[in-house]
């Protein structure tokens, strides 16, 4: 069986307020050729298919597109909602939809009901688990604490039993949208470690033949069934060396894995350039790079006048700016996103408590109200409004009033 794998569409992202529809609907475009010229049997959307719990209404155009294209074209698709998406609102007519072939797998209760396919060597059973929030997700699998590990796990045992139960040479596909252990993250993709540690090991997919793996934007190999597709286009600078692609994979009768990667339409390359403002516009070197989206960064000792008018000059398409002048050695000057970059949430609040109330530092109960606080404004951004959750409790620091 020859199958399509993507994920993380994000339709209806911008890149630096650079409009991506075009590119984005050239993507989907590509994607229906795929299916159409390559023998694709079926299509797996590893979540992420919009930016925006509440997409606009040009996303949803895409998304609707390429629904009734799929569905014309008679190959079965399985989409799951990963993190970005509301579960809720993806999932609205699902049963109706998947008379079409479409099949919406948005459900965390829905993880043990697979779509049934077949072919000349047999069935092929492929579960859709959707994004887990634990704090959302870990009651219904029996569990009163416990992160991804412990939930996606909890899943995985519900899809096992299940293909026990089925006839013997049953092969079993997954598609997971998660943080799996040995993937490289970049820039893009939203932070899930809030409340835990947001890695999973690979081990919780034993026991099923392909693993469609959605979430980190890079295309990657865990281990023959084990891959990201990655996303179809850059999101962020840091994916400047990445190749987007998607994974064309052939299942064999014996559950044996051949992929090919099929690289996505590039609407323009990126490249981050560094320098004093003079050496950029004089480089020849650059040449390559004046039709680039461009991140540049100046290294000049004293900010020059008008650097973003005079860099579009020569890169009309420079989208972000940014400032680290040279220093004499050993002197250490960063600035405070290159302290904070990277570090967790919860570590950077930490932080921010203990520069405005110097000589204290933040005990245990303090520590609690940040990753509650964290937790419920991740939680509201993640289902906009799907879920109407407790207000956040009214708590103050000492010394401080209560704010509602």
């Amino acid at each position: 069986m020859r199958l399509l794998h993507t994920s993380d569409w994000h339709l209806g992202r911008s890149f630096h307020r650079e409009s991506l529809h075009d590119a984005q609907r050239a993507f989907l475009d590509h994607l229906v050729t795929v299916v159409r010229e390559r023998g694709v049997d079926a299509v797996l959307v590893a979540g992420d298919v919009y930016d925006r719990a509440l997409p606009g209404l040009d996303a949803v155009a895409l998304f609707d597109d390429v629904l009734h294209r799929l569905g014309d074209l008679g190959v079965p698709t399985v989409f799951i909602s990963g993190n970005h998406d509301s579960a809720r609102r993806l999932g609205v007519g699902a049963g109706l939809i998947g008379r079409a072939g479409i099949h919406l797998r948005t459900d965390p209760d829905g993880c043990a009901v697979p779509v049934m396919l077949a072919d000349e060597h047999g069935p092929v059973a492929v579960y859709g688990l959707p994004y887990l929030e634990p704090a959302l997700t870990r009651e219904r699998f029996g569990l009163e604490r416990g992160g991804h590990d412990q939930v996606l796990g909890a899943a995985m045992e519900q899809v096992r039993a299940d293909l026990a139960a089925r006839p013997a040479g049953t092969r079993a596909v997954v598609l997971a949208h998660a943080f799996v252990t040995g993937g490289e993250p970049s820039d893009s993709e939203r932070d899930i470690t809030v409340g835990g540690v947001a890695a999973v090991p690979t081990t919780v997919f034993d026991g099923v033949h392909y693993a469609a793996l959605g979430h980190l934007h890079g295309c990657q190999t865990l281990a023959p069934h084990l891959r990201y597709s990655g996303s179809p286009l850059a999101y962020s600078f840091s994916e400047v060396h990445h190749r987007k692609s998607m994974w064309l994979v052939d299942l064999a009768g014996d559950g044996s894995v051949d992929a090919e990667r099929v690289y996505c339409p590039v609407p323009r390359p990126l490249a981050r350039l560094r320098g004093p403002l003079a050496g950029l516009l004089a480089r020849p070197e650059y040449a390559q790079h004046e039709e680039s989206w461009v991140q540049a960064t100046l290294t000049d000792a004293a900010r020059p006048a008008n650097p973003m008018d005079e860099l579009r000059k020569r890169f009309p398409h420079t989208l972000q700016l940014l400032f680290d002048p040279e220093h004499t050695p050993g002197e250490a000057h960063p600035s405070y996103a290159a302290r904070v970059s990277g570090r967790p949430d919860l570590e950077v609040a930490e932080g921010f408590v203990r520069h405005v109330r110097p000589g204290s530092e933040v005990d245990e109960l303090e520590r609690g109200w940040l990753r509650e606080a964290f937790e419920h404004v991740r939680q509201g951004s993640d289902r906009a409004g799907e879920l109407t959750g407790p207000e956040l409790p009214g708590r103050a620091l000492p010394g401080q009033e209560a704010v509602r």
